[in-house]
């Protein structure tokens, strides 16, 4: 692969390319979430209003029992360039200013995704850099277009990842892979991203939004209270952290539930589960 054949078009400057403060939408189709990057003319890069919006829809989504999945997709064929690299003189000026963006803003919308207990699933196309890399690794599935571009190149911009931004890159790669990534600053195709641990699978750009739309169908059909065992089950045990008795004692409150009573009955009589999540 040649490096110079996988570059990220510059975010732009002034009105002309579509000066704003951009905007994160959430749609609804039943249980299935919507959750849109759009920062038109900039290829979605991520203001702080995006970055608080992006917390405030993933808590409202969070607190919603009724929600089974979420997508995660960035609006015109781009996943998202990064932060607004436009901001950095007058929001990232000092330490303060920089400890404040990264600790109070950047870092809990991050978290507010990790967080939510139902399975997200991120759609990629086009760039999907920096801080748009930094959302999709808090998915828990991420689905991409074979022209995706992946990477966090900051070191061009003389800083380094922050903590709380670097966790979900270490979770998902390591810590060498992740050294590698921002030590080089390179940025790289999907097949790379797919062959390093980044990505759950790669398909035609023209089927990326149909392939997250049947991941989600997938999860959609299966029982949403195992799912959200299995979320908070594994981020658990990936901490390293000793099983308690509490652990086990939310692992094995499937036991009693409705859903876990339809998925047996269904299955004996030979009928599709209707799960309710109870």
């Amino acid at each position: 692969m040649s490096e110079q054949n996988v570059s990220v078009p510059d975010q732009g400057q002034g009105p002309d390319q579509g000066y704003g403060q951009g905007s994160v939408a959430m749609t609804r189709e039943e249980g299935l979430a919507w959750v849109t990057l759009s920062h038109p003319g900039r290829l979605n890069a991520i203001t702080i209003s995006m970055w608080e919006q992006l917390r405030s829809v993933f808590d409202a989504l969070s607190a919603d029992t009724s929600v089974r999945c979420v997508i995660v997709r960035g609006e015109g064929g781009q996943f998202a360039a990064g932060a607004d690299i436009r901001e950095f003189a007058q929001q990232r000026g000092n330490m303060a200013q920089v400890r404040r963006y990264h600790q109070h803003i950047l870092a809990p919308a991050l978290m507010a995704v990790a967080n939510c207990p139902h399975p997200v699933v991120a759609q990629i196309d086009g760039v999907c850099v920096g801080g748009g890399l930094e959302i999709a690794c808090q998915c828990d599935l991420r689905i991409a277009g074979e022209s995706a571009r992946f990477g966090v190149p900051i070191n061009k911009l003389g800083f380094p990842m922050a903590p709380d931004e670097m966790r979900g890159l270490l979770a998902l790669v390591g810590r060498a892979t992740t050294l590698a990534i921002l030590l080089e600053g390179r940025v790289f195709d999907a097949a790379e991203a797919r062959s390093l641990g980044l990505l759950t699978r790669v398909v035609p750009d023209t089927e990326v939004a149909a392939q997250a739309r049947a991941s989600a169908d997938r999860i959609m059909r299966g029982a949403p209270l195992a799912a959200r065992i299995n979320k908070r089950q594994s981020r658990h045990l990936q901490q390293g952290a000793p099983l308690e008795e509490s652990h086990y004692q939310d692992f094995f409150s499937y036991a009693e539930s409705q859903d876990h009573r339809e998925g047996v009955s269904a299955f004996l009589a030979g009928r599709a589960p209707v799960f309710t999540g109870d």
